[in-house]
């Protein structure tokens, strides 16, 4: 860049440039990461309980999202600050993952159980 041009100006509209993937001190994404996992939980585990075939794919979708957030957790404590975006980027993802993981096994499992001619 020649020295008589500056910068552009940071744009926050756009997505990689959002506060919460920039600044943030990755605590707002474990405690929506921690209500994710508790509200996939809630659902996932009775559905184990309840013997809904195929069992596994709850049971693994468990495993999966409680696997998700202490992986959020250790990212947040062992990535280090001068790498924020990577922590905030890996918390993000782990966050989305545990709602993809959940929202495919509840698929999987209610369309399991459906009627044969439904």
């Amino acid at each position: 860049m020649p020295a008589d041009e500056t910068p552009p100006p940071r744009d926050e509209t756009r997505l990689t440039e959002q506060l919460a993937l920039t600044f943030s001190t990755g605590r707002i994404w474990l405690v929506v990461g921690g209500l994710f996992t508790a509200i996939a939980l809630a659902v996932l585990i009775p559905e184990a309980i309840s013997g809904l075939q195929p069992q596994w794919v709850t049971v693994a979708a468990v495993v999966v999202d409680v696997l998700l957030y202490v992986g959020m957790i250790l990212a947040r404590l062992l990535v280090p600050v001068t790498r924020l975006r990577r922590r905030l980027g890996l918390m993000a993802i782990g966050m989305l993952s545990i709602a993809a993981v959940s929202l495919a096994a509840v698929l999987v499992v209610g369309f399991a159980t459906l009627p044969a001619g439904a």
